[in-house]
C-alpha cells in the first residue's frame, strides 16, 4: 500500500511529537506505577460546580452560546480579575471564553503572527508553545534560563535574542515545568524591554492561584502593559476542572476582536454546560481553591525537602505543583534517568528535555498526588539513586 505521507503538510511533517506523550506511552503499558508526570490536580471538581453543570442540562441549556461565551461567565471573569489581580477588562469586548487555555494560546498566536514573525519563548517551558508558534507561521526563538538562577529570566540576556523580526514573547508564571514565580521586579524589567522593542507579551497565568510564598503580580497590572498583553488563563488547574476544557483570554479590545475571529471559525464556542459550571466556580468556589492550594503547599514542602535530602538538588518552587530537580550528579541524561526510574522502580516522571534544551539534566515531578503516594515515590526514588552509587 502506498504511503499517504505525501498528503501531509511540510509544517506538520517536521513537527516534533510531544516529549511528554512519547514518554507516557511507556507508562500506559505498565502496572503499579506511581505517576508524578501528569500535570493535573488529583482533586475532583467540587460538587457545587458539577451540580451547576447538571442543573444547566436539566434546564435545557444545550444550544450554542455567543461566540465569546455566555454573558454571565464573562461578567464573572471580569469581576474575578478585578478583585484578585486589580485588572480592568470589559466583559463585552475584552474577554473571550475558550476551549481550555491551550486553544486560547493557539488563537492568540494565529491572530497576531505573520509568516516569519519571531516569538521569544522562555525555556524550560510548556511543550506546546513552540509548536503552536510554528503552526501559526511564526518562528519560535528559545531563550534559555539556568537552574543556578532558579530558571528566572535574565533581562540582559533576553535582549540578545531580539531582532527586527521579533514580534512577541510568551511568559508563564508560575512556570510549568519549574514552578518558578516571577516577582513584580522581574516583571517590571521584562515590561521595560517589551515597551522599548514594541513587543506583544502573551502571558500564561493558568497557575496564578497556586502561589505559596509571595503575593502574585499579574503582568498586565503593570503600568502601560494591558495594551500590549494577551492574558491567558482558565479553570483547569486552580479549580480542578481539567476535563471540562475551559479557558479564557483577556486583552485590549482590538486584539481580542482579532482573536474572536479565529475562534468563530475554529470552534464556534466553548461547551455550554462547562460555562455554567465555571460561573459557579467563580461565584462560590474560592474556598475550595484555597483548600487545594494549602494542600499543594504542604506536599511541596515535604517533597522538595525530601528530594534534596536524597541528593537531587531542587530549588523551592514558588507556585504551580511541579518540582524540577537536577539529576546531573547521576551522570545520566534526563531521558535515561526517567526511563530507568520507571523500569526499575515504577515511578513515572517527565524528562526535563521535553521542555526544551535548557531542561536537560532535570526531571519534572508533579506533587499533585496524595501524600501517601509522594512518600512512597520518595522511597523508590531514593532506592534508585542509592543503587547508582
Amino acid at each position: 500500500m502506498k504511503t499517504l505521507n505525501r498528503y501531509i503538510s511540510d509544517t506538520v511533517r517536521t513537527l516534533k511529537p510531544s516529549g511528554i506523550r512519547k514518554f507516557f506511552d511507556l507508562v500506559a503499558k505498565m502496572d503499579g506505577v506511581i505517576s508524578l508526570g501528569v500535570g493535573e490536580p488529583d482533586f475532583v471538581t467540587p460538587w457545587n460546580v458539577r451540580e451547576a453543570s447538571i442543573l444547566s442540562l436539566e434546564q435545557g441549556y444545550t444550544a450554542y452560546t455567543a461566540n465569546a461565551g455566555i454573558v454571565e461567565l464573562r461578567t464573572e471573569i471580569s469581576r474575578y480579575l478585578q478583585k484578585r489581580f486589580h485588572l480592568q477588562y470589559d466583559f463585552e469586548s475584552e474577554i473571550l471564553v475558550t476551549v481550555g487555555a491551550s486553544q486560547a494560546l493557539d488563537i492568540a498566536f494565529r491572530a497576531i503572527l505573520n509568516q516569519g514573525d519571531e516569538v521569544l519563548i522562555i525555556e524550560p517551558c510548556f511543550v506546546s508553545y513552540g509548536s503552536l508558534v510554528t503552526l501559526a507561521g511564526g518562528k519560535p526563538i528559545s531563550v534559555s534560563t539556568s537552574g543556578d538562577e532558579e530558571f528566572k529570566i535574565n533581562p540582559y540576556s533576553l535582549k540578545k535574542y531580539i531582532t527586527s523580526k521579533t514580534k512577541a514573547m510568551i511568559l508563564c508564571t508560575p512556570s510549568n515545568p519549574t514552578g518558578t514565580v516571577l516577582s513584580k521586579r522581574d516583571l517590571e524589567e521584562i515590561a521595560k524591554i517589551a515597551k522599548e522593542h514594541d513587543l506583544i507579551v502573551i502571558v500564561d497565568e493558568i497557575y496564578a492561584e497556586l502561589t505559596y510564598d509571595e503575593p502574585f503580580t499579574s503582568f498586565p497590572s503593570l503600568p502601560d502593559m494591558k495594551e500590549r498583553t494577551i492574558l491567558i488563563s482558565g479553570f483547569s488547574k486552580a479549580f480542578a476542572m481539567t476535563g471540562w476544557r475551559l479557558g479564557y483570554i483577556a486583552a485590549e479590545c482590538d486584539l481580542l476582536q482579532a482573536m474572536l475571529k479565529v475562534h468563530q471559525y475554529s470552534v464556534m464556542c466553548a461547551p455550554t454546560m462547562a460555562q455554567y459550571a465555571a460561573v459557579e466556580a467563580l461565584t462560590n468556589g474560592m474556598e475550595e481553591v484555597e483548600f487545594m492550594r494549602k494542600s499543594y503547599k504542604r506536599r511541596r514542602n515535604y517533597f522538595v525537602k525530601s528530594l534534596n535530602e536524597i541528593g537531587l538538588h531542587c530549588h523551592m518552587p514558588g507556585g504551580a505543583f511541579y518540582a524540577f530537580p537536577s539529576i546531573q550528579n547521576t551522570g545520566m541524561s534526563s531521558e535515561e534517568f526517567a526511563e530507568r526510574l520507571l523500569v526499575e522502580q515504577k515511578v513515572a516522571v517527565v524528562p526535563g528535555n521535553a521542555f526544551g534544551e535548557s531542561g536537560e539534566g532535570y526531571i519534572r515531578c508533579s506533587y499533585a498526588s496524595s501524600m501517601e503516594q509522594l512518600q512512597e515515590a520518595i522511597k523508590r526514588i531514593n532506592h534508585f539513586v542509592q543503587s547508582l552509587s
